[in-house]
């Protein structure tokens, strides 16, 4: 019941394009350890993000010269400002450009003031000709995207070719224009999803219930969820993790569908280890494809199989399941 609470108020925020949910430093260290292989001699972009309360300016600036950074960009909407959650009309878009500390020995995070924070001309939306000339500039983009405008915000770092790891919700994986880029191998699922986030820090105005929200130590207002992942196309080590199977494919256990010739299975530890043919798999199992060892077909309405399933997912027994991705063993 607490999870589904907090998960309805993450729904409600993406519907009402309230997307005031910050990401806290300890959800950002502990996913971004698993790339640092990744930043040595690039520029990191993170176009969502205040640097005056940012964790991920935060997280690059005081790791600049441990990860080899060559440059970090970040700029905000127009209507952040310092307590994160104003939303002061007056309040100006604003830039700022980190190349790294004269003193290479720094134990403090750098303070975005001394640095120099420059006012945008526009309000540093994502999608204005000032961010898109940022974005040009950068090679990898990091932050948590507005939830309510994920899919045109994964649709313009595809267009310009750009990598990136950013937060998202669970359920954009079944979104159309998402699905497409897993098929084109060009986006996947990163380290840490669901229960691995510890949650978001949320303005004062959000409602507090469930066992899942709180107040920490600093006084900051927590929603944790269970429907939260990273998305990237930034290769780690997970992605190359052979799932281990070790169930045998029988008709009783694993049934086929009454519109497809596909087969059952209910959970992704199941998937049988011997079956050739294809399989119907929970969305869950994005959290455990290797492509080396598993081949996607498709998704539901978007199947390249199967389009006649029309978006409500295969029928079993006359009932309609659950979505489904369609899968088959690669190695078989």
């Amino acid at each position: 019941m607490a999870r589904n609470a907090t998960n309805k108020t993450l729904t409600n925020a993406r519907k009402v394009k309230s997307d005031e949910f910050y990401t806290q430093l300890s959800d950002v260290e502990k996913e971004l350890k698993h790339y640092k292989k990744h930043f040595k001699g690039k520029v990191v972009y993170c176009n969502c993000d205040d640097p005056r309360v940012s964790n991920f300016f935060h997280y690059f600036s005081y790791n600049f010269e441990k990860l080899g950074l060559k440059k970090l960009y970040t700029t905000c909407y127009k209507n952040q400002d310092r307590d994160m959650f104003s939303r002061n009309d007056s309040e100006k878009a604003i830039y700022l450009e980190y190349e790294g500390h004269k003193n290479k020995n720094q134990i403090n995070i750098p303070d975005p003031e001394e640095i120099g924070i420059c006012n945008l001309n526009s309000d540093g939306d994502f999608r204005s000709q000032e961010s898109i000339a940022l974005l040009k500039k950068s090679d990898i983009v990091v932050t948590n995207p507005p939830f309510s405008l994920f899919r045109e915000y994964v649709e313009q770092l595809d267009k310009y070719d750009k990598k990136f790891l950013i937060v998202g919700t669970w359920n954009a994986i079944t979104y159309k224009e998402i699905f497409k880029l897993v098929m084109e191998n060009k986006l996947w699922i990163g380290v840490n999803s669901n229960r691995n986030f510890s949650g978001f820090i949320v303005p004062d105005h959000y409602e507090l219930f469930g066992s899942e929200a709180r107040i920490d130590e600093d006084g900051n207002r927590i929603v944790s969820s269970n429907n939260t992942c990273w998305f990237t196309n930034l290769d780690n080590t997970k992605r190359h993790e052979e799932l281990i199977l070790y169930k045998k494919y029988d008709p009783e256990t694993y049934p086929k569908y009454d519109n497809c010739d596909a087969i059952e299975v209910s959970k992704v530890n199941d998937i049988p280890l011997d079956y050739k043919g294809v399989m119907g798999v929970p969305i869950t199992f994005m959290n455990k494809y290797n492509p080396e060892q598993f081949e996607i077909l498709g998704l539901d309405d978007h199947t390249l199989v199967y389009p006649n399933w029309r978006g409500r997912g295969p029928d079993l027994n006359g009932k309609a399941i659950y979505r489904r991705i369609l899968i088959r063993h690669k190695k078989i």
